[in-house]
């Protein structure tokens, strides 16, 4: 077995062969020529028609899981990482899931007293393997979530790596990567919810309660 062989196969919260999954990779990408096509396509259709919604959390499985992010239509950057490394693989592309710790400095005012600080542990991202080299992308912030923040959108050609901007279209610093967690095939889902409990207790418990907030909204204020 080679190392995109790994890559390439079903996981517990990357599942690539739920038949939604399934469904959901051959609809976007029908008419593609080209893994690179394939890849841009899903990018952008994960990216865009998923919400970004980081109060959708919580310690059930379901949160994580990339075939439940895409039933619920919505969820925060680690499904939705996990959703895009599924796609890419029901599409024949290794895809894997990597994780850095970020400084994010365009959070709403409410997640951030939740969170009771500026970093982001864990922060998801994927990892396609196109043209015999892996490519980082980042298919978190949706379009109309851009726009009310004043950052700009998070392209991908399928060559570039598309990590976040450090700077907002106002220059404003928007996203700086502190340390890097690495690549997986399957989201680590204990480790996660073990150091979430530790670092942000308060936003634990909240979203523990089943509260929710609306991000979109306070994106707005």
């Amino acid at each position: 077995m080679t190392t995109t062989d790994t890559y390439l196969g079903p996981g517990r919260f990357v599942d690539s062969d739920h038949p939604a999954v399934q469904a959901f990779a051959r609809q976007t990408t029908g008419g593609c020529r080209t893994a690179r096509e394939r890849a841009v396509r899903l990018y952008y259709a994960v990216r865009d028609g998923i919400l970004y919604d980081p109060y959708f959390a919580g310690v059930a499985e379901h949160y994580y899981r990339a075939s439940d992010c895409l039933a619920a239509g919505r969820g925060f950057c680690i499904p939705k990482a996990a959703l895009l490394a599924a796609a890419a693989r029901a599409a024949e592309i290794p895809a894997r899931v990597g994780y850095a710790d970020v400084r994010n400095h365009l959070s709403t005012r409410r997640l951030s007293e939740l969170l009771g600080s500026d970093l982001f542990v864990w922060h998801g991202y994927t990892e396609l393997h196109l043209g015999d080299r892996w490519v980082k992308t980042t298919p978190v912030f949706n379009l109309t979530l851009c726009e009310r923040f004043g950052v700009r959108p998070l392209d991908f050609d399928g060559v570039q790596d598309a990590l976040f901007h450090p700077y907002d279209q106002d220059n404003r610093r928007h996203m700086e990567y502190i340390a890097d967690r690495g690549t997986y095939a399957d989201v680590p889902l204990e480790t996660i919810v073990a150091d979430f409990r530790s670092t942000y207790p308060r936003w634990f418990d909240y979203v523990m309660q089943g509260r929710r907030g609306d991000f979109a909204a306070e994106a707005a204020q």
